[in-house]
Parts: structure tokens; sequence; C-alpha cells
């Protein structure tokens, strides 16, 4: 046999299995309906930073007695702004620098119920997450929040400070 007919006989096997799988897949592809665009693939949105934070008084923290804090921001613009209250508590600028160990914050609920607040930590300030802290006030609404700081580690030092992130 020459290589020749050998080429034409594989070139025809070839042909013949191809055509025999289109024609038992026939009835498989005509059921499958049509295939469409993929929807387009949506990232995870990031978190909208703060443009600007409104920082409030500040008040030494007190190792002797649980500490309450009041933060309250009114919107005095004329349309709505997202806000998100936090507490910050500092070291003292030559340290040592506070752990979320050294002490326990706690939020007041509209229930009247004192919650714990977990505390992010970073070079020496201790503060409360902004992002389930989110909320938009119409023009002229307020936000209230009563936090309650209690010195857990009797050598703490340090500065509470509340504050409100402004988005937008």
């Amino acid at each position: 046999m020459s290589s020749k007919n050998s080429r034409l006989r594989v070139a025809f096997l070839a042909l013949a299995v191809a055509v025999t799988g289109l024609t038992a897949a026939g009835p498989a592809l005509a059921a499958t309906p049509p295939a469409t665009a993929p929807a387009a693939v949506t990232a995870p949105q990031e978190p909208s930073l703060p443009t600007d934070f409104v920082d409030l008084p500040t008040s030494p923290l007190r190792a002797d007695r649980a500490h309450e804090v009041t933060l309250t921001y009114r919107n005095d613009a004329t349309a709505a702004r997202t806000v998100a209250p936090q507490l910050l508590v500092m070291s003292p600028d030559a340290g040592p620098f506070l752990a979320p160990s050294d002490v326990r914050v706690e939020r007041r609920t509209g229930h009247g119920c004192w919650v714990g607040v977990p505390l992010g930590s970073q070079t020496g300030t201790l503060y409360t997450e902004l992002t389930g802290a989110q909320r938009t006030l119409r023009a002229g609404e307020s936000v209230t929040e009563r936090y309650r700081v209690t010195v857990v580690n009797p050598e703490a030092r340090g500065t509470v400070l509340p504050r409100v992130a402004l988005y937008g």
C-alpha cells in the first residue's frame, strides 16, 4: 500500500469518526438552548473611603471608672451625606502603645443595652470600625452614639477621641 493511499485512508477514517460523532450529538445539540454571552462579572465593590473627618472634643482615658462618651453629629449640608461615627483611643506620644486588651469599649443600643465593640489597632491607636457604622443622614438630621470605655489594664494611659468620618 502506498503512503498516498495510507494518508487518504487516515483522512477518510477521521472524517467518518467526526461525522459519526456529530450525528450522535445532533439531538443533544439541538436540545441545548443557544449559548448567550456570559453575564458581565462585576468585581466586588471596594468600601468607600472617607473624604474627611470631624474631630469632636477629646478626653483623657480614665483608669478609675467606666468613662461614657457621647458622639453627636448634625448634617448641616443641604444634601444627604453618608457618615460613620468612630471612637479612637490613642496611646501617649512617648508610649507605651495601647493594645485592644487594655480597654473594653461598648456601645449603647437603641434598647439601652451595652454591647461590646471590637477594636482595631494601628500604631498605638485603637479604633472602632467604620464599615458597619456607615449611615446616610438627610439634610438637618443628626446621629448620636454613646460609648462606654473601661480600662482593663490599670497601667493604660491615653486619650479618647470621638470623631465622625464623612464620605463623598
